[in-house]
Protein backbone atom coordinates (compact mmCIF):
# COMPACT_ATOMS: atom_id res chain seq x y z
CA UNK A 1 0.00 0.00 0.00
CA UNK A 2 1.30 3.56 -0.98
CA UNK A 3 1.46 4.77 2.63
CA UNK A 4 2.26 8.76 1.26
CA UNK A 5 -1.40 9.68 1.34
CA UNK A 6 -2.07 8.88 4.47
CA UNK A 7 1.26 10.73 5.94
CA UNK A 8 0.66 13.08 8.93
CA UNK A 9 3.14 15.78 9.64
CA UNK A 10 2.68 16.01 13.32
CA UNK A 11 1.33 13.13 15.80
CA UNK A 12 0.74 13.43 19.54
CA UNK A 13 0.90 10.45 21.17
CA UNK A 14 -0.86 10.90 24.38
CA UNK A 15 0.04 7.94 26.95
CA UNK A 16 3.24 6.25 25.38
CA UNK A 17 3.33 3.24 27.32
CA UNK A 18 2.80 -0.16 25.82
CA UNK A 19 0.36 -0.26 23.11
CA UNK A 20 1.44 3.77 22.59
CA UNK A 21 4.89 3.70 22.52
CA UNK A 22 4.25 0.43 19.81
CA UNK A 23 2.18 2.64 17.90
CA UNK A 24 4.91 5.02 18.10
CA UNK A 25 7.90 2.57 16.78
CA UNK A 26 5.49 1.12 14.03
CA UNK A 27 4.52 4.63 12.55
CA UNK A 28 8.67 5.43 12.44
CA UNK A 29 9.24 2.30 10.78
CA UNK A 30 6.17 2.76 7.93
CA UNK A 31 7.13 6.08 8.25
CA UNK A 32 3.44 7.71 7.72
CA UNK A 33 4.04 10.01 10.22
CA UNK A 34 6.77 12.96 10.16
CA UNK A 35 7.01 14.12 13.86
CA UNK A 36 5.96 12.17 16.59
CA UNK A 37 5.25 14.51 19.94
CA UNK A 38 4.79 12.90 23.24
CA UNK A 39 2.85 13.99 26.44
CA UNK A 40 2.26 11.88 29.87
CA UNK A 41 0.68 12.87 32.77
CA UNK A 42 3.74 10.93 34.77
CA UNK A 43 6.77 12.90 34.04
CA UNK A 44 9.09 10.00 34.43
CA UNK A 45 6.95 7.75 31.97
CA UNK A 46 7.30 10.60 28.92
CA UNK A 47 11.21 11.20 30.35
CA UNK A 48 11.47 7.74 29.46
CA UNK A 49 9.91 7.85 26.54
CA UNK A 50 12.34 10.55 25.09
CA UNK A 51 15.20 8.76 26.06
CA UNK A 52 14.00 5.40 24.27
CA UNK A 53 13.68 7.15 20.94
CA UNK A 54 10.03 7.06 21.08
CA UNK A 55 9.30 10.29 20.56
CA UNK A 56 10.74 12.95 19.31
CA UNK A 57 9.77 15.34 21.45
CA UNK A 58 8.35 15.98 24.59
CA UNK A 59 5.39 18.36 24.89
CA UNK A 60 5.13 21.10 27.68
CA UNK A 61 1.24 19.22 28.34
CA UNK A 62 -1.52 18.08 26.80
CA UNK A 63 -2.39 21.43 25.55
CA UNK A 64 0.68 21.85 23.55
CA UNK A 65 0.92 18.07 22.15
CA UNK A 66 -2.34 18.30 20.65
CA UNK A 67 -2.14 21.88 19.23
CA UNK A 68 -0.80 21.54 15.66
CA UNK A 69 -1.25 17.81 15.42
CA UNK A 70 -2.79 16.55 12.72
CA UNK A 71 -3.05 12.81 14.59
CA UNK A 72 -3.74 12.69 18.22
CA UNK A 73 -3.64 9.03 19.84
CA UNK A 74 -5.41 8.67 23.23
CA UNK A 75 -3.43 6.08 24.92
CA UNK A 76 -4.35 6.56 27.95
CA UNK A 77 -6.90 4.25 30.12
CA UNK A 78 -10.46 5.14 29.47
CA UNK A 79 -11.62 6.89 32.40
CA UNK A 80 -9.02 9.58 31.79
CA UNK A 81 -10.87 9.62 28.07
CA UNK A 82 -13.91 12.52 29.22
CA UNK A 83 -11.28 14.66 30.70
CA UNK A 84 -9.20 14.99 27.35
CA UNK A 85 -12.16 15.20 24.96
CA UNK A 86 -13.40 18.21 26.76
CA UNK A 87 -9.65 19.83 26.36
CA UNK A 88 -9.76 19.03 22.53
CA UNK A 89 -12.59 21.14 22.03
CA UNK A 90 -10.67 23.87 23.65
CA UNK A 91 -7.54 22.89 22.06
CA UNK A 92 -7.18 20.37 19.05
CA UNK A 93 -6.59 21.62 15.43
CA UNK A 94 -9.57 21.24 13.37
CA UNK A 95 -9.62 18.73 10.67
CA UNK A 96 -7.55 16.80 12.95
CA UNK A 97 -8.05 13.00 13.67
CA UNK A 98 -8.33 11.33 16.93
CA UNK A 99 -7.93 7.68 18.25
CA UNK A 100 -8.16 5.97 21.12
CA UNK A 101 -6.95 2.23 21.75
CA UNK A 102 -9.20 1.61 24.73
CA UNK A 103 -10.96 -1.76 25.43
CA UNK A 104 -14.39 -0.34 26.21
CA UNK A 105 -15.87 1.60 23.44
CA UNK A 106 -19.67 2.90 24.63
CA UNK A 107 -18.29 5.33 26.93
CA UNK A 108 -15.47 6.98 24.40
CA UNK A 109 -18.17 7.45 21.55
CA UNK A 110 -20.03 9.04 24.72
CA UNK A 111 -17.49 11.47 25.27
CA UNK A 112 -16.31 11.42 21.31
CA UNK A 113 -20.28 13.20 20.65
CA UNK A 114 -19.62 16.13 21.87
CA UNK A 115 -16.83 17.41 20.26
CA UNK A 116 -16.55 19.97 17.66
CA UNK A 117 -17.49 18.81 14.55
CA UNK A 118 -14.33 19.64 13.02
CA UNK A 119 -12.47 17.51 15.19
CA UNK A 120 -13.03 13.49 13.94
CA UNK A 121 -12.74 11.06 16.71
CA UNK A 122 -12.56 7.40 15.34
CA UNK A 123 -12.87 5.04 18.26
CA UNK A 124 -10.68 1.77 17.70
CA UNK A 125 -9.46 -1.01 19.64
CA UNK A 126 -6.18 -2.78 18.75
CA UNK A 127 -7.06 -6.23 20.31
CA UNK A 128 -3.24 -6.60 21.37
CA UNK A 129 -1.17 -5.95 23.75
CA UNK A 130 0.73 -8.30 27.29
CA UNK A 131 0.53 -8.17 30.30
CA UNK A 132 3.56 -5.87 30.61
CA UNK A 133 3.28 -1.73 30.90
CA UNK A 134 5.28 1.40 30.40
CA UNK A 135 7.47 2.58 27.31
CA UNK A 136 10.07 0.05 27.65
CA UNK A 137 7.44 -2.96 27.00
CA UNK A 138 6.70 -1.64 23.19
CA UNK A 139 7.67 -2.86 20.09
CA UNK A 140 6.40 -2.30 16.48
CA UNK A 141 4.90 -5.67 15.34
CA UNK A 142 2.51 -5.65 18.40
CA UNK A 143 -0.37 -5.28 15.72
CA UNK A 144 0.86 -7.03 13.09
CA UNK A 145 -2.30 -9.96 11.95
CA UNK A 146 -3.80 -8.78 14.79
CA UNK A 147 -7.34 -7.37 15.07
CA UNK A 148 -8.23 -3.41 15.03
CA UNK A 149 -12.43 -2.78 16.06
CA UNK A 150 -12.80 0.43 14.87
CA UNK A 151 -16.38 1.59 16.23
CA UNK A 152 -17.41 4.77 14.35
CA UNK A 153 -19.65 7.93 15.63
CA UNK A 154 -23.28 7.98 14.02
CA UNK A 155 -22.07 10.63 11.66
CA UNK A 156 -23.46 10.46 8.05
CA UNK A 157 -20.95 13.54 6.78
CA UNK A 158 -18.61 13.15 4.08
CA UNK A 159 -15.55 14.91 5.95
CA UNK A 160 -16.40 12.25 9.01
CA UNK A 161 -16.69 9.13 6.62
CA UNK A 162 -13.20 10.16 5.26
CA UNK A 163 -11.50 10.14 9.16
CA UNK A 164 -12.65 6.44 9.06
CA UNK A 165 -11.14 5.55 6.39
CA UNK A 166 -8.18 7.12 6.84
CA UNK A 167 -8.42 5.68 10.38
CA UNK A 168 -8.98 2.03 8.86
CA UNK A 169 -5.59 2.81 6.39
CA UNK A 170 -3.89 3.96 9.08
CA UNK A 171 -4.21 0.56 11.33
CA UNK A 172 -3.46 -1.68 8.19
CA UNK A 173 -0.14 0.37 7.74
CA UNK A 174 1.17 -1.36 11.02
CA UNK A 175 -0.10 -4.98 10.03
CA UNK A 176 -3.37 -5.03 11.64
CA UNK A 177 -6.90 -6.36 10.38
CA UNK A 178 -9.59 -3.91 10.70
CA UNK A 179 -13.34 -4.94 11.83
CA UNK A 180 -16.26 -2.29 12.17
CA UNK A 181 -19.14 -2.88 14.33
CA UNK A 182 -21.48 -0.94 16.60
CA UNK A 183 -19.68 0.34 20.23
CA UNK A 184 -22.74 -2.01 22.41
CA UNK A 185 -21.45 -5.03 20.21
CA UNK A 186 -18.33 -4.32 20.53
CA UNK A 187 -18.40 -4.21 24.56
CA UNK A 188 -20.44 -6.88 25.05
CA UNK A 189 -18.20 -9.36 22.67
CA UNK A 190 -15.00 -8.01 24.45
CA UNK A 191 -16.82 -8.75 27.59
CA UNK A 192 -16.54 -12.48 27.17
CA UNK A 193 -13.13 -12.73 25.25
CA UNK A 194 -11.14 -10.39 27.29
CA UNK A 195 -13.03 -8.71 30.45
CA UNK A 196 -14.53 -11.90 32.24
CA UNK A 197 -11.60 -13.68 31.74
CA UNK A 198 -9.41 -11.33 33.12
CA UNK A 199 -11.74 -10.92 35.74
CA UNK A 200 -11.95 -14.12 36.81
CA UNK A 201 -7.80 -14.14 36.56
CA UNK A 202 -8.21 -11.43 39.31
CA UNK A 203 -9.85 -12.96 41.30
CA UNK A 204 -8.63 -17.02 41.58
CA UNK A 205 -4.70 -14.99 41.64
CA UNK A 206 -6.50 -13.28 44.48
CA UNK A 207 -8.25 -16.34 46.09
CA UNK A 208 -4.62 -18.50 45.67
CA UNK A 209 -3.01 -15.90 47.50
CA UNK A 210 -5.80 -15.51 50.67
CA UNK A 211 -5.27 -19.45 50.83
CA UNK A 212 -3.85 -19.91 54.82
CA UNK A 213 -3.38 -23.47 53.82
CA UNK A 214 -1.10 -22.92 50.61
CA UNK A 215 1.97 -20.87 51.18
CA UNK A 216 2.78 -18.84 48.35
CA UNK A 217 6.21 -20.81 47.81
CA UNK A 218 3.57 -23.89 47.26
CA UNK A 219 1.96 -21.83 44.83
CA UNK A 220 4.97 -20.86 43.09
CA UNK A 221 6.91 -24.00 42.73
CA UNK A 222 3.73 -25.92 41.96
CA UNK A 223 2.13 -23.37 39.19
CA UNK A 224 1.40 -25.33 36.35
CA UNK A 225 -0.11 -23.93 33.02
CA UNK A 226 -3.31 -23.24 33.45
CA UNK A 227 -2.65 -21.24 36.91
CA UNK A 228 0.78 -19.86 35.34
CA UNK A 229 -1.19 -18.19 32.48
CA UNK A 230 -3.81 -16.81 34.95
CA UNK A 231 -0.87 -15.18 36.73
CA UNK A 232 -0.07 -13.75 34.02
CA UNK A 233 -3.29 -11.67 33.10
CA UNK A 234 -3.58 -11.09 36.56
CA UNK A 235 -0.02 -9.21 36.42
CA UNK A 236 -2.06 -6.15 33.85
CA UNK A 237 -2.15 -3.25 35.12
CA UNK A 238 -4.56 -2.20 37.37
CA UNK A 239 -5.59 1.26 36.54
CA UNK A 240 -6.78 0.05 32.96
CA UNK A 241 -8.57 -2.70 34.15
CA UNK A 242 -10.09 -0.62 36.73
CA UNK A 243 -11.33 1.55 34.47
CA UNK A 244 -12.06 -1.07 32.77
CA UNK A 245 -15.10 -2.57 34.87
CA UNK A 246 -16.22 0.47 35.90
CA UNK A 247 -16.76 1.66 31.77
CA UNK A 248 -18.25 -1.65 31.09
CA UNK A 249 -20.02 -2.97 34.07
CA UNK A 250 -23.53 -3.68 32.16
CA UNK A 251 -21.92 -5.59 29.61
CA UNK A 252 -19.52 -7.41 32.14
CA UNK A 253 -22.21 -7.91 34.92
CA UNK A 254 -24.83 -9.44 31.82
CA UNK A 255 -21.62 -11.98 30.91
CA UNK A 256 -20.75 -12.83 34.55
CA UNK A 257 -24.79 -13.62 35.27
CA UNK A 258 -24.45 -16.16 32.79
CA UNK A 259 -21.10 -17.43 33.44
CA UNK A 260 -22.20 -17.73 37.16
CA UNK A 261 -24.85 -19.78 35.67
CA UNK A 262 -22.61 -22.82 34.08
CA UNK A 263 -20.29 -22.58 36.96
CA UNK A 264 -23.71 -23.34 39.02
CA UNK A 265 -24.28 -26.53 36.49
CA UNK A 266 -20.31 -27.65 36.99
CA UNK A 267 -20.37 -27.43 40.73
CA UNK A 268 -23.37 -29.99 40.92
CA UNK A 269 -22.07 -31.82 38.40
CA UNK A 270 -19.33 -32.54 40.82
CA UNK A 271 -21.20 -32.50 43.87
CA UNK A 272 -23.44 -35.22 42.61
CA UNK A 273 -20.07 -37.14 40.79
CA UNK A 274 -21.84 -36.69 37.47
CA UNK A 275 -19.10 -37.73 35.26
CA UNK A 276 -21.30 -37.53 32.69
CA UNK A 277 -22.22 -34.30 32.68
CA UNK A 278 -18.92 -32.97 33.10
CA UNK A 279 -17.41 -35.07 30.29
CA UNK A 280 -20.51 -33.22 28.43
CA UNK A 281 -19.56 -29.95 29.25
CA UNK A 282 -15.42 -30.24 29.07
CA UNK A 283 -15.89 -31.80 24.87
CA UNK A 284 -18.80 -29.09 24.25
CA UNK A 285 -16.11 -26.58 24.46
CA UNK A 286 -13.38 -27.84 23.14
CA UNK A 287 -13.55 -27.01 19.37
CA UNK A 288 -13.78 -23.52 20.34
CA UNK A 289 -10.00 -23.92 21.24
CA UNK A 290 -9.19 -25.73 18.18
CA UNK A 291 -11.12 -22.65 15.89
CA UNK A 292 -8.51 -19.84 18.13
CA UNK A 293 -5.62 -21.55 16.85
CA UNK A 294 -7.16 -21.86 13.43
CA UNK A 295 -7.87 -18.24 12.82
CA UNK A 296 -4.29 -17.59 13.75
CA UNK A 297 -4.76 -15.99 16.83
CA UNK A 298 -3.05 -19.05 19.12
CA UNK A 299 -0.37 -22.03 18.29
CA UNK A 300 -1.01 -25.50 18.39
CA UNK A 301 2.31 -25.59 19.82
CA UNK A 302 2.56 -27.90 23.32
CA UNK A 303 3.11 -26.37 26.53
CA UNK A 304 0.68 -23.57 26.30
CA UNK A 305 2.15 -22.17 23.05
CA UNK A 306 5.71 -21.40 24.96
CA UNK A 307 9.20 -22.97 24.55
CA UNK A 308 9.91 -25.07 27.37
CA UNK A 309 13.24 -22.66 27.80
CA UNK A 310 10.80 -19.95 28.46
CA UNK A 311 10.97 -18.94 32.31
CA UNK A 312 8.17 -16.18 32.30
Amino acid sequence: MDNTKFEFKRAAIIGPGLIGSSLARAFRETGIVERLVGSDCNADVIKRAAELGVVDEVAKGFASAVEGADLVVLSTPVGEIGAMCDALTAYASPGALVIDVGSVKGAIVAAANKLRDDIFFVPCHPVAGTEQSGPEAGFASLFKDRWCIITPLAREDAPYKAAVEKAVALWESVGANVETMDAAHHDLALAVTSHLPHLIAFTLVGAADDLESVTQAEVVKYSAGGFRDFTRLAASDPVMWRDVFLYNKDAVLEVLGRFSEELAVLQRAIRWGDGAALYDAFSRVRSLRQAIVEAGQETATPNFGRDQEEKT
